[in-house]
């Protein structure tokens, strides 16, 4: 019995050394979103950081609020010295937003799509378009067909750092309920989730930027304003989505 603090402070100071061995290293997203800081990472060997995954709202990227329900996933493949660089890997919006756009006596019509952007990037795209009321399997059919096309067209004619900005800004969604509405009107059109399949052509690492570096706390310029299509429903209320405008139709 008397032997057992001796043990236990032996413990300590094993655990105190192996905190020592590890360093910590800078997480910065891809080129396309300017090398920003995501956060800081342990480690005690630089090979366990590659394939570490990092997840961020845009909200934290860009300082926009309306932003916040959509994260993206970013994994390390490449260390830099103390800098860890990742590359995008796909994105979600959080399962609350969702069943808030999803309520009774309206259609939601799902889609899973596998696209190549011009940059020989593949990409599984998950679109959903919601209608205000119920409609037939057949009309949901040819909107399924309709997302499909729209969302190809665009993959196959943007790198995939504008792919990725057209899906995050809601202009890709935006599309698609015009391209919809022949067919019928839909109120709200989301990217739900994307995830990469197979990386293309990505640039060569170079150093981050020092501010990137060291301006976490800065919020960086927000992206492109997301249209009316992407916007989330307020929490409190319980009336519906806001719809598109004729005008943007």
């Amino acid at each position: 019995m008397a032997e057992q603090p001796k043990k236990t402070r032996t413990s300590a100071r094993k655990i105190k050394d192996r905190w020592k061995a590890k360093g910590w290293y800078n997480l910065l997203a891809p080129e396309m979103f300017n090398k920003q800081l995501l956060g800081e990472t342990v480690a005690d060997d630089v090979g366990k950081l590659k394939g570490r995954i990092a997840e961020v709202t845009v909200q934290d990227l860009t300082g926009d609020f309306s932003k916040m329900h959509i994260k993206l996933h970013f994994k390390v493949h490449h260390i830099q010295g103390q800098d860890a660089l990742t590359q995008f890997v796909g994105h979600a919006m959080t399962s609350d937003y969702v069943r808030r756009l999803t309520r009774r006596k309206r259609t939601r019509t799902d889609g899973t799509f596998d696209v190549t952007t011009k940059d020989a990037w593949r990409v599984r795209v998950k679109p959903m378009a919601i209608a205000d009321r119920r409609i037939q399997s057949s009309k949901q059919r040819v909107i399924r067909q309709t997302m499909e096309r729209v969302i190809r067209d665009a993959a196959a004619a943007a790198s995939i750092g504008d792919f990725v900005r057209v899906m995050i800004t809601g202009e890709l969604a935006k599309n698609i309920a015009v391209a919809c509405k022949p067919i019928q009107p839909i109120s709200r059109v989301e990217i739900r989730k994307s995830e990469v399949l197979q990386m293309g052509a990505t640039p060569e690492p170079t150093p981050a930027p020092a501010e990137a570096r060291g301006a976490a706390e800065a919020p960086a310029e927000p992206m492109t304003e997301m249209p009316a299509a992407g916007e989330p429903p307020a929490a409190e209320t319980e009336s519906s989505p806001e719809e598109l405008l004729p005008n943007d139709l």
